[in-house]
């Protein structure tokens, strides 16, 4: 990789500051571990203000910090419709999915699925959520570690190992309290550096910052709303930023990755109380929707700095970071990118292990108190190896797993809302139903996101053997008969018509609501005699 950047000696002496603290810290920060409860959920005694702290830190990555200045560069501030859906959909999983984790006094959210279906559920939904998050996260520690690579001067391998290095010590010793509270901190620092850029990008507009506000609002750089209405419905479904989209999407989205994923509901089962949890995850989005504001706002203020030029979107805040920033300032940052960068990789190490050890492990092997934190610290290690060893083989490799790491989530979370909605409704299906809506959705989505030959691949061999898996443990014959006639359905459409490509925002509704049609049609099925 070519370096763009020899980094200052300030800059790099403010770096190396950075992340001697962030280790020394958040070692300081982890407080007694007397069990696996303790190392993975706090003791559930966690403050509920440092908990919403750590879930906004958590969604928050280093290619978010990178790319929304990028969207308003290129359009407006359309993405904050998303961010107001993001609120509605905090809110439902607060009064809906919540409470449940709370009555139960689960570990997990997996956990709910063995409650309300059973230990096939239970384990599906949990290697989910594991495949899941190692290919994105995998993903997401090498496409972080590019514009480090390229701000500091590092060979790509080098920024790769030092990011997961610095984030390991902390999460491996520290558990979910060092992780929270140098969430706390990583936020703090990675808002401080978006400031700092604002201001300084302020005091460098030509014209000044009168001026040059009218002028963006004449280029329409501050619009929020659009409906979306004016096209046909093509065009309505493949728009990512309307008002519907945002709320119904975005609201969808929460729910899944706020309700279901374990990266999050971990942090909302360590508070103190459900009403703490409910306060943390609700402020939580007001906070993110005031956070993305900030962020689009500076890709405003860029699109003054740089009169509008054309350039790829992803490119703007990382150029101006290189050949403006002044020396000190830009060490700044760059520890603000890291961490960006630290605190979604920390949350995603905790979550793995716990996740790990409470859904595969203990439901297996019967451990002791201290064979638990001892096994709970290595399983967090191994996952962090694993990660970390993901990323150095993607590195100089150009090929569709990156696209798949980058996406798998928007294949699996609208399925896995949907069953989860459905554990909570007055009457939740048998454990074969909701198997086969789970499946059902899976393959649905291959075809509605589409990807390409080799992600049909990729996606469709594991979905078959889940299928098979599936109908393996089958008995009753009605449901035999649904799961291959809808196998035969689902991939005859995805082998023979094109993928509708929508625009993303409707991935997980489009999912939930396979799973539900999934399940409603099979209820019908059972209420045909023959096949009884």
């Amino acid at each position: 990789m070519e370096t763009l950047l020899k980094i200052s000696t300030p800059d790099m002496v403010i770096l190396l500051f950075y992340l001697v603290a962030t280790a020394g810290a958040g070692i300081l920060f982890r407080g007694r571990q007397q069990s696996s409860r303790d190392y993975f959920l706090g003791d559930r005694s966690l403050p509920w203000l440092a908990v919403c702290l750590s879930i906004v830190a958590t969604e928050t990555s280093t290619l978010t910090f990178i790319s929304i200045p990028g969207l308003a560069y290129q359009s407006n501030m359309n993405f904050l419709q998303v961010a107001l859906g993001y609120i509605c959909g905090r809110i439902i999983v607060s009064f809906l999915l919540l409470p449940a984790y709370y009555r139960r006094t689960l570990n997990t959210s997996y956990e709910l699925m063995r409650i309300k279906y059973g230990n096939r559920m239970h384990t599906l939904t949990s290697v989910l959520f594991l495949i899941t998050r190692l290919l994105a996260d995998g993903v997401r520690l090498y496409a972080t570690a590019i514009p480090l690579a390229l701000m500091t001067g590092w060979s790509m391998g080098i920024a790769i190992v030092i990011i997961a290095a610095a984030t390991m010590i902390y999460t491996v010793l520290g558990g979910i309290r060092s992780v929270v509270w140098m969430d706390v901190l990583q936020s703090g620092i990675y808002m401080i550096g978006a400031l700092t850029a604002a201001a300084v990008i302020l005091s460098r507009i030509s014209g000044g910052a009168d001026l040059g506000f009218a002028a963006a609002g004449a280029a329409g750089k501050f619009s929020i709303f659009t409906l979306g209405a004016e096209g046909s419905w093509r065009q309505f479904f493949s728009t990512s930023y309307t008002l519907p989209a945002g709320l119904i999407g975005g609201a969808l989205l929460s729910m899944a990755s706020h309700g279901t994923d374990q990266i999050i509901v971990q942090r909302l089962l360590a508070c103190r109380s459900l009403y703490a949890g409910q306060k943390a995850l609700v402020t939580s989005g007001f906070l993110v929707l005031v956070q993305f504001a900030v962020f689009l706002f500076l890709g405003v203020l860029l699109y003054l700095f740089y009169q509008g030029i054309d350039m790829p979107s992803d490119h703007v805040f990382p150029r101006f970071i290189l050949e403006e920033m002044p020396a000190g300032l830009k060490g700044i940052i760059i520890a603000a990118i890291f961490a960006a960068a630290m605190s979604t990789l920390s949350s995603s190490l905790n979550a793995l292990a716990s996740s790990s050890l409470f859904d595969l492990i203990k439901t297996r092997i019967r451990l002791t108190i201290r064979q638990e934190l001892l096994t709970s610290r290595m399983i967090t290690l191994f996952w962090g190896i694993v990660l970390t060893g993901s990323a150095l083989l993607l590195h100089h490799q150009d090929n569709p797993v990156v696209e798949l790491g980058l996406s798998i989530a928007s294949y699996t979370y609208g399925g896995v809302l949907g069953v989860f909605l459905m554990s909570v409704g007055k009457k939740a299906p048998g454990e074969s139903n909701a198997l086969i809506s789970l499946w059902c959705a899976l393959a649905a989505m291959i075809w509605f996101i589409g990807g390409g030959v080799e992600i049909q691949i990729m996606l469709g061999l594991p979905l078959a053997a889940i299928g098979l898996w599936i109908g393996w443990g089958i008995k009753i014959r009605r449901e035999r008969i649904f799961i291959i006639a809808a196998g035969a359905f689902i991939f005859s459409v995805i082998l023979f018509l094109p993928s509708p490509r929508a625009a993303w925002t409707w991935y997980v509704p489009a999912g939930s609501l396979m799973a539900v049609v999934a399940s409603h049609l099979q209820t019908r099925l059972n209420r045909i005699p023959l096949l009884a």
